[in-house]
Formats: structure tokens, sequence, C-alpha cells
């Protein structure tokens, strides 16, 4: 492939140069390149090449620059909804799913995922089916819905192993990451970790390894693998992440302070990541980091400093519907002597007319699809409303919810 990119004449365009950077093997990247990309993307909100702004995307995904690009890539979707070309339709699809998981629009993400695999469907392209089956998988491996999680990255190593697709592999095995620290198994996680990029170690061309940094040395420092945790943050220091992404650089001030065993250095570690500019931008990922600071003040003894760190992280766990992640704060919070109220029956009492409707046809065995033509409505929004519907009922899977909506019946609360 560089051989190819080389023979170009004059030079490579400078996006493709770009791109195959920031897409290829951006551990090696570099900050001079990621100038590069921010000057092309100037160019974004003016740009009318749906290839283009597609292409913008690819460059854009692991410097996590893809929200400058949210307004172009709609665009590209409108025009594809109106029979505009659907690979470009199915970029746009997948790059508007990325930012919005990242930014913790959720159901959006779910949403999208489901359109790209309709899409992916009906117009041959199944190739990208994967994409999407990821997008789906890591939300739900977030949510703590571990069920869900399991069967998409099932569905992906099945199609990806037999035809070599590594990449697909690598994004499969991010969710069996995330699921399995949601499920508080820290050695599968760090085992899943491990496999996409060794510890110590920011493998060639795997550029999904920079998506699981937190991951890894959370696990290692977790399943007793803290020497290679420390490893870890030494390799990703001495490839300068934090120059390639602010999100990175987040992850990166967070892995060293779980890395670092002396409190007051590993707390300076942890204010100093969660007061850079713009970490609101990626919630989960800061409550992450918060969640650990605020479990580290409370070993330390530092309970009003620890509360606080664990309450922000709570309330945003609870906004996204990340179960797992809230429990282990409350939990933590429980810890350092504060009582912290349960809000399950506030929770059901938001259950709206149609989410009951079809969470109960959903729990009598119906599919989507078959909820969808009952309702006259598309199974998109079926699906969109059942990803609320589980946080409000405190379940994780399909197969709780007839037993979550006989309690709730049980309660008195008619939703």
């Amino acid at each position: 492939f560089h051989a190819a990119v080389n023979q170009l004449r004059p030079e490579p365009p400078l996006l493709l140069a770009v791109a195959v950077q920031t897409f290829g093997d951006p551990a090696r990247a570099g900050a001079a390149t990621v100038d590069q990309l921010n000057r092309i993307l100037d160019t974004a909100m003016d740009e009318t090449d749906s290839a283009r702004i597609v292409r913008m995307g690819t460059a854009s995904i692991y410097p996590d620059r893809l929200s400058v690009l949210r307004e172009p890539s709609w665009r590209v979707v409108h025009q594809g909804r109106d029979g505009g070309p659907v690979r470009r339709h199915l970029g746009g699809l997948m790059h508007l799913c990325l930012d919005s998981y990242h930014s913790g629009r959720w159901d959006e993400t779910a949403q999208l995922a489901d359109e790209g695999l309709q899409l992916c469907e009906e117009s041959g392209y199944s190739f990208f089916a994967w994409y999407f089956l990821y997008n789906k998988a890591i939300v739900a491996a977030s949510r703590g819905d571990t069920d869900t999680a399991q069967t998409l990255t099932d569905r992906m190593a099945d199609w990806a192993t037999p035809r070599g697709v590594r990449s697909a592999l690598d994004y499969a095995r991010h969710v069996q990451a995330v699921a399995s620290i949601s499920d508080g198994d820290f050695e599968s996680a760090y085992r899943h970790a491990s496999a996409v990029s060794p510890p110590g170690r920011l493998a060639p061309y795997t550029p999904h390894a920079l998506w699981l940094i937190f991951d890894l040395v959370e696990s290692a420092i977790r399943s007793n693998h803290r020497v290679e945790a420390v490893d870890h943050v030494r390799a990703l220091r001495e490839a300068h992440v934090e120059e390639f992404s602010p999100r990175l650089a987040l992850l990166l001030g967070g892995c060293a302070a779980l890395a670092c065993e002396e409190d007051d250095v590993a707390l300076r570690l942890f204010d100093k990541a969660l007061s850079a500019p713009g970490v609101d931008r990626w919630p989960f990922d800061r409550a992450r980091v918060q969640l650990a600071r605020g479990e580290r003040l409370r070993r330390a003894r530092e309970t009003m400093a620890a509360r606080n760190s664990l309450v922000s992280a709570l309330q945003v766990f609870e906004q996204l519907g990340a179960r797992a992640w809230a429990q282990r704060a409350t939990k933590e919070l429980r810890a350092a002597g504060w009582n912290v109220p349960r809000s399950d029956d506030q929770q059901k009492q938001e259950l709206t007319p149609q989410e009951r409707e079809i969470a109960q046809l959903a729990a009598s065995g119906l599919t989507n699809k078959q909820i969808a033509e009952q309702l006259f409505i598309s199974h998109r929004t079926v699906g969109a409303h059942l990803y609320q519907v589980y946080p409000k009922l405190g379940i994780s899977s399909r197969a709780a919810l007839r037993d979550a909506l006989t309690a709730l019946e049980a309660s008195g609360f008619d939703g």
C-alpha cells in the first residue's frame, strides 16, 4: 500500500497522506500530522463533495475530531436518505455513530446503527455491517447489557474470523473488554484488551489499540498486573498520544494516575487530566476517570473530596444509563459513609404508555420487526424505545423484561 501511494505524482493528495497516518497507524502519526488534519478540517463546513467529507471523517476517527464534521456528516446522511450514493450514506452514518457514542448521545448511536444495518442489508454493502454491530454492541456493553453485547460480538467474530478482517476482531475485543469491566471481571477485560495490543507496546497498524488504553490499564491494575500497567503507561508517553488527541490526553492522565503508587502524585495526575479544557466533550470517559479518582480518594480517607468526584461521576453514569458504573460509584459513596437515595421508583414512573406497550410486546416474545408491524412504526423506533426502557426498569437484557414488568405492576406504578 505504501509503495503504491509513493508512486503518486507529483505527490499524494494531502488528505490521503494524512489519513494514511491518522487511520493506518495513528500511534506513530505525530503532532505535525494532526496539525495538517486540523487545517483540512478548517474547510469542512464549506465542503460540498460527499466523498471528501467521508474521507475527512476517516482521517478524523482516531484523532477524535469527528465532532467537527457532525453537520457535514448529517448533510451526507440526508443526501443518502434522499437517494444519494449509498456508500457515502454509510460513511456518514459510521462517523456519526462514533461521534455520538463518545459525546454521550447513546440513543442516537443505536438508532443510526440500526439504519446502517438495514442499509447494508438492502444495498448489498454487507461488508460494513460489522461496523454498525460494533456501535450497537459498545453502547450495550457500556450500559451493562452484556448479553446483547456478547451476542453482537459473536456475530462480528463469526463473520470476520474466516475472512481475516482483523480490524473487526479488534473492535469486537474492545466491546468484550468494556463488557467484562461492566461485569467486574477485570481478568477477562485485561485478556481482551491485551489481545488487541500487548501491554507495554502499541502494535503497528493497530489503530484501535488507542481506544483500549484505559480499559487495559484499569483492568491490569485490578487483576494484579501492575508491572504491565506501568509498562503500558510508559509506552503511551513515549508515543506522545496526548499530542494526538485531547480525549487520549484525558485517558492517559487517568492511566498514569491508576498506575502510580503514591497517592499524592496520583491525585495530581487525576486533577491535571480532569481540568484540561474541553474534557466535558467525552462524558463517559471523563466520568470513568472521575470514578477512579473518587475510588483513590476514598481509599486515602479523603471522604469529602471523594464524595464530590463520585457524585459527579454517578450523575453522568445515570444520565447515560451506564448502570454497572453507576453501581460502582454508589458502592464507593456508601463505603465513604454517604447515603445514596435509590431512584428506582422514580425511573419506573417515567415509563411512557408507548414504552410500556413496546416492552410488553417484546416481553411476549415478538421481535422488533414484528412489534413495528403491529404498531405501524419503524423497527428502529422500537429499538430506540427499548434502549430507553431497559435503564428505567433497571434491567440489562430483553430476557428480563417480563419479570421487570410484573414487578412494576405489583408495585402500583402505571407508567
